[in-house]
Formats: structure tokens, C-alpha cells, sequence
């Protein structure tokens, strides 16, 4: 610590606390204590961040960066115009907290969970709070969370909270507040590991001298938790996602891929006999734990709310059943409410017999007359949340902070509650947030902070996550915390004086079990066959495309016969020669890009980087290519970076179901692409040179100088391109591979009968076998296009439907 308090450091270095870092007068800072001294957390990672000179400093900084951006982080921004993606801000600086300080929050807050568990059994079981006069009656009955259906339905494992998240504050004083309660679907454990890999990328040599507890064990003991609730090994465990469209969805395919769990959407799933079953490729599989990440009201449109496009028609029922577990229970959000935190501690007294370890924003209580007639006069407005703000109880719509839309009957219920004996809500106190260092302009400042921290059910009670992560204002201004207003998020290091336990998801034992086969969702199968099509569809237009712009160059005129000619068949196809990089190369590209985003889950990080970099470089072609050797030279990049992203794909992904999907959406879309440009160019009155572009197309020139013995002719190129079982181009390879691929997939057989979409396959194979070049003409050319389409039909009617 002395060498913290000499002078500044030479020129470059950055600027140490006592050289530069200056609490705020009245607020409690993490770094700084109210003596004015570093907090002994602190010291160690203040002693390196002081060797570190701002070029240093910059490039550990970039390298987070760029770890979220490969890996895809984002969170979406919601305004006016379009919403947008954007990258996951990173505060670069983390929060140190000792661990002996944290002992004491965690101990608080598995106290709160307990006592939100009692909260939610009871308003959905005994109902002896409201009876007994502990909340008001409209406090329940009149809030869009209260789901009537799920009153006396009992969770299958006999809790209705399974995982919850706090945003707790430290104040002026230094205590520990809550802020809000996070019931519903909590967001943000994911962003959580992923903000501890960046900041550890970031600060490496510093995190790894550093005792900070690691996250994996906590993940670990919820997993080993939600297996164990399963009522049989054959069930599975899904994260219950929205879709793409939610802000948080990159979290979602994040925590399934992390955990192991399907990452599923509501139409995924049916309920058949009172059990939730999740379509897949080998027929219904039963679900047995749904980790959702919706909100209650939407998961049953048959009972909750009629108008969800992403729930699930009878998961009430199966709940009722007791034969699924849902984490959390529906109907718990009701606790989100901000109302009810006024009402806790004497909850938590009544009902638990202790009082609250850690209290709340809110507990400013009242019982005397005086008192409840000025609540009835103020009723207009309360202080609620972090400081500095307040919002009203009412707006002029009856329409409530709760949470909910209050009709003035209820206004009147909570008026005339206030106005019985034993009254006790006045409003809810305003906390001034502790400042933390966060590094901007070249130096360290302090910027208001407020954490999330994660508890999660296991088998041996509530467990707190050493951790969590800080959200950042981007001023002075409190308000200013969220995401969407410009704040950031910071990693948080829960530090031990001891080295700690290096945690991670893999089996403590040698015991393991294999996922069965089949498991693939048909919707994830219809992405991943799709996401082949599309790429392969992109390739065919890039080689068309390049020998196009290859011509062009040569001749300088599009009107030369064999350009105009091919000019005709790409403009069949929406693909505009007028345009060197044509807009709808650009569409198929971001098609591949939108079917590889709805499973996440099952594509990996280098698999989505090089994708999203095609997509970028496509994007940047697209306004700055000229026609001729210019946009030749960028087909063959383009060409480059898919041979890359396939490459990754082909080398990398399991030999499993999904890779076979997406096999044969390759092979298929490749077999059509040939077959049409066989069609188109081979005939008796194709243009001079029209074979020589198709072996280039085909990227089979090489090939055909070596195995014939002739000058380019029709027949040898008919059976190169289209009838040579070796070449990885020709039609007859693609339906070889597709026979293949499908001899492996779920219910290929079924009573010794082939299913519709494997005998499709055969046929067409063995009918294009036989085949002789002299046999090959247009009419058939064009007959195997149209079976090729129905095969893909039949494909979504034997798998997808």
C-alpha cells in the first residue's frame, strides 16, 4: 500500500487513487473507505493497475472487447426506429468485494429468498397473509401477475422459486439495500460468466494472483439440482425461451449451450396426456423441467393470456398434472411488484420470525391515524427505487407502479385498507448509490453502481453466486444505470485472503450418461437445414457471379452472347449482374445469418465469428465493388471466407443429427444449382464458351483436362458435373451423400418400412445412376429440378412438420 501513496508514477503510467481518484462528498465508495484509505480488497489490483501504462492499459481493454465480439454478446437496444443490437458494454474496471463482506449479503439475501418462497406458496395456497391482514387484498387480487388458474396448483417439486436475482445498492451508510426483486424470468447470469471471461482476458496475470471465487461451482450445483428433479432419466431439460426478438436471447442459447439444456420456443412443445412433450426428428420426447425465460402470462394462450403467439396450449394443465417443473413456478413474478416490498419486514417477522437481514428500499411503515390520513392525502405519488427518483402510485389511467392496471376499485380497496386498523404501508425510503471505479477519459472515476446478484435452489438450500455483475451509470445521474440510457456492466470479484476452489461444470466422478439420440428439436433441425441451403445457395451465386465478372473483364461488353445469355439465367433467379455484389447474395447471406441465430445453442463461437465476418465483408462489397476484375477479386474473398465458415462446420461440428440436417440442406441446394445450370448451358444451342464457364463453375477444370483425353465437349462435362459419383460437384455425388445421411437419421426405417423421405431419396439416386451423358437433356434436367424441390418438401412433411 506505501508504494500506492508516492508520487505519480512516471510519464504514461496511470494515475493511482491518491493521485487522482476522488469519492463523491456524501456517497459511499467501493474502492475508498470513509477515512479516505483503499479498502485492503483493493490494494493488490490497484498495486498492477499502477504498472500499467495507458497503451498497456488500452490494449488489455481491446483484447475484452474483442472477446465479447467474437463470441457474439449483445443486448438489444429498444427506441423509436428499428431496434438495434448492440454490442454488450463492458466497464473494464471490476468490483472487488471481500469475501468476508459478501458472507454477510449472501447470508441476507438466502434469508429473502426464503421469505419470497413463503410469499409466493401462500398467495398461491393458504392465502392466510391477505386474511390476516399482511397485505391488502388489491395488492393481489387486482395485479396482472396474479394468475387465478394457478391458485392450489402445487409445484411439482413442492417449490415455486427455484431461481431469483436481487439488485441490491450500498447507501451513504454502508449497508446493503435492496432494490427490486427479480421472481419472474431473471436475466443476466449469462451476461454475468461472460463478463468475468472478458475482464479475466482483460487482467489475466492480475485475476489469476487474485483469490476471487469462481462461478462455475455455482452453475454446477443448480444443474446437478435441475437433473435431479426429474421424474424419470428420460426426460429432459429445456430453457424456455421467447425467441430471437428478445432482448436477452443471446443469454438464453448462452446459459442452454453452457449447461448442456435444448433451448426451446413454446411452439416447440405440446402437451399430450397431461405431459409436456418437445417435437423432435425421432417423434415426441417428454420435458421434465422447463428453466423458463418468458414471462407467466404468455406461456398458455388456453389459459392465461389468449392473445401469446409463444406459449404452450395446455401447460397449465400438465402443471395441474404435476408432470413437468417450472423454473420459476408461473404466477411467482407477483413478488417483482414494487408494492410489496414496503410490506416484507413485518411478513418476514410474522412468518419467519426473524427480521430482515438485509432490508429494503421500502420501510417506511405507519399504523396511526394521523399517519393514514396523510398516505390518503399523498397517495398520488411515493418514492420508490434508487435515488433521486420517484414516480407515481397512480397515474391519471389508474394504471400503477405495481405492475399492474388498477381500476379505481382498486384505488378504493388500497384507500380503504389504509384506513383499518393496522395499516402499514406509508411509501418507500430513496437510497443514494455507492460509486465505484470505472475507467473513462484515461483515468479512474467514480460512477453510481448497483448489483445483481443471482440465488439459486439446490440440494442443499439457496446458494448465492460469489458474484454477479454491476451495472454502471454513465454519469453522476442514477437514472442513467440501465443499458438503454448509456450505462455498463462490470464484472465483480468476490476476493478471498485465501486461494479458492478452481470450480468447473466437468462430473467430480467418472460417471456420465449420453444424451440419447433423436433429441433434436424439428425446429432446430428445420434451421439447421435451412442454414445449409442458404450457404450453399450464397456459393452458387458467387461462382456464377465471379466467372461472370471474369468474362466482363475480358470483353468489356455485357452484350456478348454468352454473358447476355447468362445474364437471362441469373435474372431467373433475382440476381442482378448490374450489381457486382447483387442484393439478393446479400438477402441469402443474412438469411444463413438468421437461421444460425435461432440456434445459438448449437453453434459454436468460431462457427458464428466467421459467419458474421462473411456477412460484414459481403456488406462492405456491396457499396464499393466495381464490375470486372474488381468484383472478381471480391467474389474470390467472399468465396474464401465461406470456404472458411465451411470448413469450421465440417471439421468441427458432432457427427450427430443436426450435422446431418445441415448436410443435406447442402447437398440438396448443391444439386439444384447444378442441375439448373446443366439445364441452362449444356444444350445443343448453349453460347461458345458456355461449357468452359460451367467447369469453372463447377471448380472442375482441373479435373476434366486430367480424365479426358478430349477437347471440352457436351457429353464430357454431362458426365463430370452430373453422372461421376467422385466429384464432389456433380449432381449424382450430392444424391449419394443425401442416401447416406439419411440411412442415419431417427426413424430412416420404421417396421422395416423406409420412410417417405428415404425412399424419395433412393429413387431419385438410383434414377439418375443409370443415367448415360447421351441420356441427359434439358427436359430431364428439368425433371430432376422439380424432384429435387419435392424431395425438400418431402423432407419437411417426414421431419420438420
Amino acid at each position: 500500500m506505501d508504494g500506492l501513496k508516492t508520487t505519480k508514477a512516471e510519464a504514461g503510467r496511470i494515475e493511482v487513487p491518491a493521485h487522482g481518484y476522488a469519492p463523491l462528498p456524501g456517497v459511499a465508495d467501493e474502492m475508498i473507505d470513509a477515512d479516505g484509505a483503499v479498502r485492503p480488497v483493493w490494494r493488490h489490483f490497484l498495486a498492477a493497475l499502477g504498472r500499467m501504462d495507458q497503451t498497456e492499459l488500452a490494449g488489455r481493454f481491446a483484447r475484452a472487447d474483442r472477446y465479447l465480439r467474437d463470441a457474439g454478446v449483445f443486448y438489444r437496444s429498444y427506441g423509436k426506429e428499428a431496434d438495434v443490437d448492440r454490442a454488450w458494454p463492458l466497464s473494464h474496471i471490476p468490483v472487488l468485494i471481500d469475501e468476508a463482506e459478501w458472507t454477510g449479503v449472501s447470508r441476507g439475501l438466502v434469508q429473502r429468498a426464503e421469505l419470497l418462497e413463503a410469499v409466493v406458496a401462500d398467495i398461491y395456497g393458504r392465502n392466510e397473509l391477505v386474511a390476516n391482514g399482511l397485505l391488502p387484498p388489491a395488492l393481489v387480487g387486482e395485479n396482472a401477475e396474479f394468475l387465478r388458474p394457478l391458485v392450489g396448483v402445487k409445484p411439482a417439486g413442492g417449490h415455486f422459486l427455484h431461481f431469483v436475482s436481487f439488485e441490491i445498492g450500498r447507501g451513504p451508510d454502508g449497508n446493503w439495500w435492496v432494490l427490486s426483486d427479480r421472481t419472474q424470468a431473471p436475466s443476466g447470469a449469462g451476461f454475468a460468466l461472460e463478463n468475468r471471461v472478458a475482464t479475466a482476458r482483460a487482467f489475466s496475470d492480475v485475476y489469476a494472483e487474485t483469490h476471487a471465487h469462481r462461478l462455475a461451482g455455482f452453475f454446477g450445483a443448480f444443474r446437478d439440482t435441475l437433473q435431479a428433479s426429474r421424474q424419470s432419466p428420460e426426460e429432459r431439460i429445456a430453457v424456455l425461451t421467447p425467441g430471437l426478438a428478445n432482448e436477452t436471447y443471446f443469454e438464453h442459447a448462452y446459459i442452454a449451450r453452457y449447461l448442456g439444456f435444448m433451448l426451446l420456443e413454446g411452439e416447440d412443445l405440446t402437451v399430450v396426456g397431461g405431459k409436456v412433450m418437445v417435437r423432435t426428428v425421432a417423434g415426441l420426447k417428454p420435458i421434465g423441467v422447463l428453466w423458463r425465460r418468458l414471462d407467466a402470462s404468455f406461456a398458455d394462450p388456453l389459459e392465461l393470456d389468449q392473445n401469446s403467439h409463444i406459449g404452450t396450449p395446455g401447460l397449465v394443465e400438465a402443471l395441474r398434472a404435476g408432470s413437468v417443473s417450472i423454473v420459476n413456478a408461473l404466477g411467482a413474478g407477483i413478488v417483482e411488484t414494487r408494492a410489496m416490498l414496503a410490506f416484507l419486514p413485518n411478513i418476514c417477522r410474522q412468518v419467519l420470525g426473524e427480521e430482515q437481514i438485509m432490508p429494503s428500499v421500502a420501510t417506511w411503515w405507519c399504523g396511526q391515524e394521523t399517519e393514514r390520513a396523510h398516505v390518503a392525502a399523498h397517495i398520488g405519488r411515493m418514492v420508490i427505487g434508487p435515488a433521486y427518483s420517484t414516480r407515481p402510485f397512480f397515474d391519471d389511467e389508474g394504471r400503477s407502479v405495481l405492475g399492474s392496471t388498477l381500476r379505481e376499485t382498486a384505488r378504493d380497496s388500497i384507500m380503504e385498507w389504509l384506513a383499518s386498523d393496522g395499516a402499514h404501508l406509508v411509501g418507500q425510503e430513496a437510497v443514494t448509490l455507492s460509486t465505484t471505479p470505472a475507467w473513462v477519459g484515461g483515468r479512474l472515476v467514480p460512477r453510481p453502481m448497483s448489483l445483481r446478484v443471482f440465488a439459486a435452489r439446490t440440494r442443499d438450500g439457496w446458494q448465492i453466486m460469489p458474484g454477479g455483475f454491476a451495472r454502471i451509470g454513465a454519469g453522476d445521474d442514477v437514472a442513467a444505470i440501465a443499458m438503454q440510457r448509456g450505462g455498463s456492466a462490470a464484472d465483480v470479484w468476490i476476493v478471498s485472503p485465501r486461494p479458492v476452489e478452481r470450480s468447473t461444470l466437468l462430473p467430480a466422478d467418472r460417471n456420465f450418461t449420453r444424451t440419447m439420440p433423436g433429441s433434436l428439436p424439428s425446429r432446430a433441425a428445420d434451421n439447421l437445414f435451412w442454414l445449409g441451403r442458404y450457404i450453399e445457395r450464397a456459393e452458387g451465386a458467387l461462382r456464377i457471379l465471379r466467372a461472370w465478372h471474369g468474362r466482363y473483364a475480358e470483353y468489356a461488353d455485357p452484350g456478348q452472347p454468352l454473358l447476355k445469355d447468362v445474364t437471362r439465367y441469373l435474372d431467373a433467379l433475382d440476381i442482378d449482374t448490374a450489381e457486382p455484389v447483387p442484393t439478393s447474395l446479400i438477402r441469402n447471406i443474412d438469411s444463413a445469418v438468421f437461421s444460425a441465430s435461432a440456434i445459438r445453442d448449437r453453434f459454436s463461437p468460431d462457427g458464428w465469428l466467421a459467419l458474421n465476418d462473411l456477412s460484414k465483408t459481403a456488406r462492405r462489397f456491396h457499396t464499393s465493388i466495381e464490375p470486372g476484375d474488381d468484383a472478381t477479386r471480391a467474389m474470390t474473398v467472399l468465396l474464401r471466407k465461406l470456404a472458411g465458415f465451411a470448413g469450421l462446420v465440417h471439421e468441427n461440428m458432432y457427427r450427430f443429427t443436426g450435422w446431418r440436417f445441415l448436410s443435406i440442406g447442402r447437398y440438396l441446394e448443391r444439386g439444384l444449382h447444378m442441375t439448373r445450370l446443366l439445364g441452362h448451358l449444356s444444350g445443343e444451342d448453349a453460347p461458345d464458351g458456355a461449357l468452359d464457364m460451367l467447369l469453372e463453375i463447377g471448380d472442375s477444370v482441373m479435373t476434366h483436362r486430367r480424365r479426358y483425353a478430349v477437347a471440352t465437349a457436351r457429353l464430357t462435362v454431362t458426365d463430370l458435373l452430373a453422372l461421376d459419383p467422385l466429384n464432389p460437384r456433380s449432381v449424382l455425388y450430392q444424391l449419394n451423400e443425401i442416401k447416406n445421411e439419411v440411412e442415419q437419421l431417427p426413424n430412416a426405417f420404421v417396421n422395416g418400412q423406409m420412410s417417405p423421405f428415404y425412399r424419395e431419396a433412393m429413387r431419385l439416386h438410383a434414377g439418375l445412376a443409370v443415367m448415360t451423358p447421351e441420356g441427359m437433356s434439358d427436359r430431364i434436367y428439368g425433371r430432376f429440378e422439380t424432384e429435387l424441390e419435392r424431395l425438400s418438401d418431402i423432407l419437411g412433411q417426414t421431419y420438420l412438420g
